[in-house]
């Protein structure tokens, strides 16, 4: 089983993932987690330069950023995500927010299939706050005490049809078939793992509040069989038209359980 470590602000924990991300995030007593979404596509370092501002703006350290999402003009081939990985990974380590070489932010990057990005992008981040914490003009001050027993907010990185560390692309669940049979075997994998690191990391399952589904097939079918039976359906499916962020691969998720959620400019 993954470990859990304490993040290097001790705001949030998280759970060890590849070398490029953490396999998911979960705040720690007195805080929560908050996501912004971009109201635009911005390239990586404006992306970054804004989250930086951001966090100044409501007094929060760069060690509070816990999770991103990211999109990318096509899908990489393996190498080429290694390169990507080694530059992005630069600027967390900048940030301090690198614990020894294990990255402590959770993360997903995929592909539009319509109106994708010139160069890798931001389209959403997530930070941790205290509870009960006042941010004028986008944060009010949130309607639980440290002690009450809402669950814990948490992200869970996005999952795809092959496990890191297997072989590649040998190791891809139904790798190179589409067909009804392959993507409900996909879909199967992919939740398995999502529900064990929502495990591994403390959380419940049961306390998601979004799924966001990436994949250019269309998945109506698979809704009664796959997502339904697992309490999926009563959040709604937000179905991103994207490809996973390396070549071969057709199905990611992510999912998450977030109070707070802002549009920023």
């Amino acid at each position: 089983m993954s470990t859990i470590h304490n993040s290097t602000g001790a705001d949030h924990a998280y759970l060890r993932g590849g070398p490029a991300f953490s396999s998911g995030v979960v705040a720690l007593p007195g805080y929560e987690i908050v996501r912004a979404r971009f109201s635009r596509l911005l390239p990586l370092d404006e992306g970054f330069d804004a989250i930086a501002a951001h966090l100044r703006q409501r007094k929060r350290p760069l060690t509070a950023l816990c999770a991103a999402e990211l999109r990318s003009p096509r899908p990489f081939t393996l190498g080429g995500f290694g390169e990507f990985n080694a530059q992005y990974v630069d600027v967390l380590r900048r940030w301090g927010l690198l614990d020894g070489e294990r990255v402590s932010v959770a993360r997903s990057n995929v592909c539009p299939l319509y109106d994708p990005p010139g160069q890798p992008s931001f389209h959403a981040f997530c930070y941790t706050a205290p509870i009960g914490a006042v941010h004028t003009g986008l944060l009010t001050t949130s309607d639980h005490a440290p002690e009450a027993p809402a669950p814990r907010s948490f992200v869970v990185s996005g999952f795809a049809e092959w496990l890191e560390g297997t072989p590649f692309p040998d190791g891809i669940v139904a790798w190179g078939d589409t067909s009804p049979d392959a993507l409900a075997q996909k879909v199967d994998f992919v939740l398995d793992g999502l529900e064990r690191n929502t495990a591994a990391l403390g959380a419940r399952w049961q306390a998601l509040t979004a799924v966001q589904i990436y994949t250019a097939h269309e998945f109506g079918a698979l809704v009664h069989d796959h997502f339904a039976p697992r309490g999926l359906v009563r959040l709604g499916l937000e179905w991103h038209v994207c490809r996973p962020p390396v070549d071969g691969l057709e199905f990611e998720i992510d999912v998450r359980s977030v109070r707070r959620e802002l549009v920023v400019d």
